[in-house]
């Protein structure tokens, strides 16, 4: 546990060494992915949650596996099904012995929560992880249940069959820090790949760091200084995706029929902060917000039909706002 710090440097410089420990044991299992791994661990000290879209086959769940055992946290996997029911993931009351009701964990009391394929379950049960998410509690029979922090929400979604799926509501998708895309990877990323799951080779991950030390660097990051600038660019590349309002820029009224909240901004500027960090700064900067800016606005905002149409991407989108 980091306690010996003499002041706020000292610590992110720290921070910044355990950063490099963590790719560093990350990439012995994942090869190819290196701007997906850090989407995650920004997201992870700026206490977002991630939402992993890719085809099947891209190492999604080994990658949540992969950092849930370096991170040396209670890990729990959720399969959504069609006839999963909330009580499933919360939780449920039962009568003990004493014809008492008590009340019995679900798989959504850990650290770290692997909601695998969650569009494939029903809206009543996405639901059941917006308090979780939001206020890192649950309220169940009229008790309210705090849960243990870290608390992290990792979901992956396969984008092509969409036959017996459930898109996933607004508020759902506000929840995520990061909706992050998985692509294929490189020729010789692949060959590495092939090369060490056809083979015996076993890799044994070390732990790197504590829940208490997530704890002590997800309150640092808070602590970082921000220049006026930097959150004015941050606020007002929000507000320039919302059409029809005063701030708007062309290509929102333009394309887009609707634009990203206030939680954008937060997520903007705190997600700016851990970038900075991360990368050696002590003081985020605009680029820092450019740098994570596509993976916070991508679920956000909403194309119109004109969009569609003319077959404009989201991503474009948010390229022109850049």
């Amino acid at each position: 546990m980091p306690v010996n710090f003499k002041n706020d440097v000292e610590a992110l410089d720290a921070l910044r060494k355990k950063y490099d420990e963590l790719k560093s044991e990350i990439t012995r299992v994942i090869y190819g992915q290196d701007e997906v791994v850090t989407q995650v661990l920004i997201s992870l000290f700026s206490q977002g949650h991630v939402l992993l879209i890719g085809v099947p086959g891209l190492a999604k769940t080994l990658l949540v596996t992969t950092i849930a055992k370096i991170l040396g946290l209670k890990y729990n996997r959720i399969q959504f099904t069609p006839d999963l029911m909330p009580s499933d993931i919360i939780g449920t009351e039962i009568l003990d012995n004493e014809r008492h009701f008590k009340f019995i964990e679900g798989p959504l009391f850990a650290n770290i929560l692997l909601a695998d394929e969650i569009n494939r379950t029903p809206p009543k049960t996405q639901s059941a992880l917006l308090e979780a998410m939001q206020e890192r509690a649950i309220t169940t029979a009229g008790q309210r249940f705090k849960l243990e922090d870290p608390f992290f929400v990792l979901a992956t979604q396969n984008p092509i069959e969409q036959e017996g799926t459930y898109p996933l509501p607004e508020a759902q998708l506000d929840r995520f820090m990061f909706s992050v895309w998985l692509d294929y990877p490189k020729f010789a990323d692949e060959i590495t790949i092939v090369k060490n799951t056809t083979s015996t080779l076993d890799i044994e991950l070390n732990p790197v760091i504590s829940g208490k030390e997530i704890l002590y660097y997800q309150q640092l990051i808070r602590k970082i200084p921000i220049n006026d600038n930097v959150l004015e660019y941050a606020v007002k590349l929000a507000v320039k995706t919302r059409p029809n309002t005063p701030g708007a820029a062309d290509v929102a009224n333009q394309y887009l029929k609707w634009g990203a909240g206030p939680r954008a901004s937060q997520y903007l500027v705190l997600g700016a902060k851990t970038h900075a960090a991360l990368h050696g700064k002590y003081s985020p900067d605009i680029e820092d917000v450019k740098a994570i800016a596509p993976s916070i606005l991508r679920h956000r905002i909403i194309k119109n039909y004109k969009a569609e149409a003319e077959n404009i991407s989201v991503d474009k989108i948010i390229e022109k706002l850049l």
